[in-house]
């Protein structure tokens, strides 16, 4: 029954100004995962994985940190005792604590932040008309009331404890459920926190007025309206910090908090990975890396992503979904053929595109198919980038070849082992693993060694040159092209075999050989060939595929064979082989082929 809910409210604001505007500039970040996220936990932490967790928060560059509300619990109020005599709080750090408006709570939180070098005091109180009447039975007044006495009450204690202990305070005050309470009367009741204060100041004096979307209520575009219209509006805005807290409650934290930034938003609040009271804060570590794609530094450092989220579940005893943006372990996940056949050729691309740059002078910019950023930048391998299941295609399975085995597999030759894969794939009804495709490709093209070798065995070989005729009776351009004798040992089945064959090149040579001496007959159809040296690449993070690179260049060869079953049907096969003689690939190649056919063999 729909009808039992009231739709929010539009705030009239025809000129509003954030639309047009855009993001730019990286806010102040405040962590309240210490504070707001551990008070929604089923388990709220120990005072060791408190510690661990505010370790992580300086490591990645939080400059305030919202670490506890003291009057709460002695757990809480001794976590910051031990903060600060154990010199865990850098010097650029400010430690904020909150408390309600009760002078008792107020003094309690005060000393528990006495000797800190800096300290945010956060004091609330809601605002809006609920818990005005429902709550706190409470008139408007009274509740102006309640926060001017008590800011006063905050002002002269935070200078006692400065005069006594050095402590320098900032003052945070939040009119509690802001979204759902009337604009006008926020304002009204801001502005009488401020004068109260009477110490709003400009640069590091300002007063922090937190604007929190306690519970989210409307759509992103309204919470914007709401900020403009405060930041419009508000005296001496000059002296004020505005932070935005947004919750996640109808699952827009994220676009609140960007278009609040737009609308005038200096102040994120939020947690790592979104965790808090309900459906959570606003995650800071999504909100600091989508500035990052945009070619913003956040100011925040998650080059180590992996170590943030081991932490953060360590401590909250909450998982990171799969999806989670940036985080989770299938964000750089593409298990679409489409989606990675064009990641495949994005790389190819880009390589070349970075070489280019680089060779002018200019920026190298990251533009990959579906990756929005480079999973490096994160501390993450490309392992996952590509996973394959019976949706897959022959792309991304030729790139997990590329970037495990190292080859480049021609076109053909790519189509015929995603048939390969797909059949596996529907007989297992799972996701193929890397292993999975990479011992696949060995034991279908006998590649990699004793374990995956054919029936047929290269153990040594020469190639020699050889003149039908008299060069005597040849000169200049009349001479006869050179003829290759290929003579050999193979092992077949186990038995050695020793062959001789001639041809115009080594591989007809070897062909003529196994023709003459095991009653083989195949013709090369296609036969191509790349020098390769495997050496990470930073910029792709891929095994670099380059002719004349590395110090050791190995040849990698490809080679199909034709042969005919029932009179003129032809049928052919793939071999492949790599080897740092270049002549010795193809051979391999061609052998590894002929095991491929799986033809009998003569005696």
């Amino acid at each position: 029954p729909s009808q039992k809910y009231k739709p929010y409210t539009p705030l009239v604001l025809n000129d509003r100004q954030w639309p047009s505007n855009s993001l730019t500039n990286v806010p102040i970040w405040l962590s309240t995962d210490l504070r707001d996220g551990n008070q929604a936990l089923a388990n709220p932490m120990t005072v060791e994985q408190k510690t661990t967790f505010f370790r992580q928060l300086v490591k990645c560059g939080v400059k305030q940190i919202e670490v506890a509300y003291p009057a709460a619990s002695e757990t809480d109020f001794q976590f910051v005792r031990g903060l600060i005599e154990n010199n865990e709080v850098p010097d650029d750090v400010w430690i904020q604590v909150l408390t309600p408006a009760r002078e008792d709570l107020i003094r309690r939180t005060i000393d528990s932040v006495a000797g800190a070098k800096h300290a945010i005091l956060h004091m609330y109180n809601a605002t809006s008309p609920t818990f005005r009447e429902v709550v706190f039975r409470s008139s408007k007044e009274q509740t102006i009331k309640l926060a001017v006495e008590h800011t006063k009450i905050v002002r002269q204690l935070t200078e006692e404890c400065t005069a006594k202990y050095g402590t320098v305070f900032k003052y945070e005050y939040s009119p509690e459920t802001f979204t759902q309470t009337e604009p006008e009367y926020a304002l009204e009741v801001c502005e009488a926190v401020k004068a109260a204060w009477g110490k709003a100041g400009t640069g590091d004096d300002r007063i922090i007025f937190n604007l929190p979307s306690t519970v989210e209520i409307a759509p992103p575009n309204h919470y914007a309206d709401q900020i403009e219209n405060f930041c419009r509006n508000i005296s001496e805005r000059e002296k004020i910090i505005i932070s935005l807290h947004p919750h996640n409650d109808r699952g827009t934290a994220i676009a609140s908090a960007e278009l609040g930034m737009l609308a005038g938003g200096d102040r994120i609040e939020g947690c790592f990975f979104g965790n808090g009271e309900r459906t959570g804060n606003v995650d800071l570590v999504n909100l600091a890396l989508n500035f990052y794609s945009q070619g913003i530094n956040p100011g925040l450092d998650f080059s180590d992503i992996q170590s943030v989220i081991d932490v953060v579940t360590q401590c909250n005893d909450l998982p990171v979904h799969p999806r989670h943006p940036y985080a989770g372990e299938l964000v750089f996940t593409a298990f679409s053929g489409s989606h990675q056949d064009a990641i495949k050729k994005g790389f190819e691309v880009q390589k070349i595109r970075h070489a280019q740059a680089a060779a002018q002078g200019e920026p190298q910019y990251w533009n990959i198919p579906y990756l929005p950023i480079d999973p490096a930048d994160l501390g993450q391998d490309y392992e996952a980038v590509i996973r394959v299941n019976s949706q897959s295609g022959k792309g991304g399975i030729a790139f997990l070849i590329k970037q495990h085995l190292h080859l480049d597999l021609p076109r053909k030759m790519q189509v015929l082992f995603y048939q390969v894969v797909q059949a596996i794939a529907d007989k297992e009804a799972r996701e193929m693993t890397v292993d999975d495709i990479t011992t696949a490709f060995r034991r279908t093209y006998k590649f990699g060694g004793s374990k995956y070798a054919g029936r047929l065995v290269l153990r040594n070989f020469r190639i020699s040159t050889e003149r039908g005729d008299d060069p005597a009776e040849f000169s200049g351009d009349d001479a006869p092209d050179e003829r290759r004798r290929f003579d050999g040992t193979l092992s077949v089945d186990g038995v050695y075999r020793v062959i001789r064959g001639d041809g115009n090149g080594p591989l007809s040579a070897l062909l003529d050989a196994l023709r003459t001496h095991l009653d083989i007959d195949y013709t090369i159809r296609d036969y191509i060939e790349h020098s390769l040296s495997v050496g990470f690449n930073g910029q792709s993070g891929q095994a670099d595929i380059a002719i004349g690179e590395g110090t050791e260049v190995v040849a990698a060869s490809y080679v199909e064979l034709l042969y005919e079953v029932e009179g003129s049907k032809k049928r052919s096969a793939w071999g492949v082989a790599t080897d740092t003689d270049i002549t010795a690939s193809g051979i391999k190649a061609v052998l590894n082929a002929v095991g491929v056919m799986g033809v009998a063999l003569g005696q």
